[in-house]
């Protein structure tokens, strides 16, 4: 390992980035290198760029970028101690693109984990992703010690963020989990443990398999992956009237305008907007309406 390299994880350890995030970075920055053959600190800021270039017309997505330039940041502004202002000019961020969620109705939810899900394990773990809004990483992070039925609480432990929270546990969820767990009794600290390796966690692709699976017998359509049940869960929140803040709090968002995104997507709150016209509708009779309608002047 190069001391460039321990350098660089030292930085991201102190920093107190996840164990994700550093992997993300360290890969980021070696594909860098790989690409031109050299160490990364030999690289000319026409060279950063030209790469940079390279990403986008490859055609990855702006989030892939956006690590890229994130951990390449890091790097020559933060450890290199390159100026900021040629660091900015080299490593621009793209735009952001604006998307809205998309959604399950409860009805197609149900269908999914009670006709797509053949196996209790799968319908406990998509019923624990929605029923407490969970990301996928901590879905497959849960401990059985997370789940405080007294409470009727999900603890996150470290989740985006490094941080700690609590969700809802519903009495149906709990209700599987136990039949999940009399059935199955995982023998390591992770509720969801990997198939093969009972002693770590099932792992993200795993769980979206699970998730496509499902989809297929349930004869649903696939609406942006597993994170869909986290967006249908804050959703369903707020069409049943919970507040925002309290939505933000369940949902682990560190910004506010994250949660409020929601209120664009929510069914039920369009349909609360009372337009303009009803406001002139009690003044005409619906025939009267009509016989405008039909016979303008």
């Amino acid at each position: 390992m190069s001391p460039l390299r321990i350098r660089y994880i030292g930085l991201l350890t102190l920093r107190g980035y996840t164990q994700r995030t550093q992997e993300s970075y360290i890969n980021a920055v070696a594909a860098l290198s790989r690409f031109y053959n050299h160490s990364p600190d030999r690289l000319s800021d026409e060279q950063i760029r030209a790469y940079l270039i390279g990403l986008h017309q490859r055609g990855l997505s702006r989030s892939s970028v956006n690590v890229a330039i994130s951990a390449l940041r890091v790097l020559y502004r933060d450890l290199l101690k390159r100026p900021v202002a040629r660091i900015e000019e080299c490593l621009p961020r793209p735009r952001k693109v604006t998307r809205r969620a998309r959604v399950y109705s409860r009805e197609e939810l149900r269908v999914l984990f009670v006709t797509g899900c053949r196996s209790l394990r799968d319908r406990a773990f998509l019923m624990t992703v929605y029923g407490a809004g969970l990301r996928l990483s901590e879905a497959c992070h849960l401990r059985v010690g997370d789940v405080e039925s007294s409470r009727a609480m999900l603890r996150v432990a470290q989740g985006k963020g490094n941080k700690d929270r609590y969700t809802v546990l519903s009495p149906w969820l709990l209700e599987v989990l136990r039949d999940y767990w009399r059935e199955f009794r995982p023998p390591g600290p992770w509720l969801f443990p990997a198939p093969r390796l009972q002693n770590r966690p099932m792992v993200d692709g795993s769980a979206q398999m699970i998730f496509c699976r499902a989809l297929r017998r349930a004869g649903l359509p696939n609406r942006g992956g597993i994170h869909c049940l986290r967006h249908s869960f804050a959703t369903h929140l707020l069409e049943d009237g919970v507040d925002v803040l309290t939505i933000k709090k369940l949902m682990g968002h560190a910004n506010f305008a994250t949660t409020a995104g929601y209120l664009l997507v929510s069914a039920e709150q369009s349909v609360r907007v009372r337009s303009p016209l009803d406001v002139m509708a009690p003044q005409q009779s619906s025939a009267a309406v009509a016989d405008l309608l039909s016979n303008p002047r």
